[in-house]
């Protein structure tokens, strides 16, 4: 994918990424252009099949996953993934993410759960001090009647947005769903995780926290921030 190194903090947080896989693992690989760099960084490592299996968060990383010659399995209920690699929208200094701006957040929050490390690959602009500093909430939601859905997050945060394309047309997601940004409110973020999920027409929502075990923030010099929980 072209231009997917250009940025040299986004560069200088894969090639560290990269250094934590090791061949004959089974890892899960989130979505964003930080994770395809990686994939591409895991193709040159190897150069041919790689010896590892992967399970994708998304079909755009998938393709580029089989591209690189890494083995697909599923997530089958047994299965424990060495490690998980994704990106993020914002970074607080607790690890907390917001996570959504790829439109994959619902299958990267069930692959980071099935695994035993998670690794956050991304650029030190997106570290904040409060989550929704920069990045709105992304809420996957439930087409059939999403407007109504919408009216019920609003009793939650002060403004939500369906994500519509260039063309006008609403996003759908990978799981045939719409996404609604919303802006984060003061106060408790745990506690507005477990109201937005609660409420009917919702299908998940992108605040990940507890999850990240190790964050690698890429800085424009090649130097490399890294957080650990």
């Amino acid at each position: 994918m072209t231009g997917i190194f250009d940025d040299p903090a986004r560069a200088a947080a894969v090639a560290v990424a990269r250094t934590r896989v090791q061949a004959g693992m089974t890892i899960g690989l989130g979505s964003g252009r930080a994770v395809f760099a990686l994939v591409e960084a895991l193709a040159s490592k190897w150069r041919g099949p790689s010896g590892l299996r992967a399970v994708t968060a998304s079909s755009a990383t998938e393709a580029r996953a089989r591209e690189a010659g890494i083995e697909m399995v599923e997530l089958d209920g047994e299965l424990v993934l060495d490690l998980v690699i994704d990106g993020a929208d914002e970074v607080d200094r607790r690890l907390g993410l917001i996570k959504g701006g790829g439109s994959a957040l619902l299958r990267e929050k069930l692959v980071m759960a099935a695994a035993r490390r998670v690794l956050i690959v991304a650029e030190a602009t997106k570290f904040v001090e409060r989550l929704g500093t920069l990045h709105p909430l992304p809420v996957e939601v439930v087409r059939f009647a999403w407007p109504s859905t919408r009216k019920r997050l609003l009793e939650l945060v002060p403004a939500a947005v369906l994500r519509v394309a260039a063309d006008g047309a609403p996003v759908v997601t990978d799981e045939g769903h719409y996404l609604i940004d919303c802006a984060v409110p003061n106060g408790d973020l745990a506690a507005l995780g477990t109201a937005v999920k609660a409420t009917l027409g919702v299908v998940e929502h992108g605040l990940f926290l507890g999850m990240a075990d190790e964050v690698l923030l890429g800085r424009t010099d090649g130097s490399v921030r890294v957080l650990r929980r």
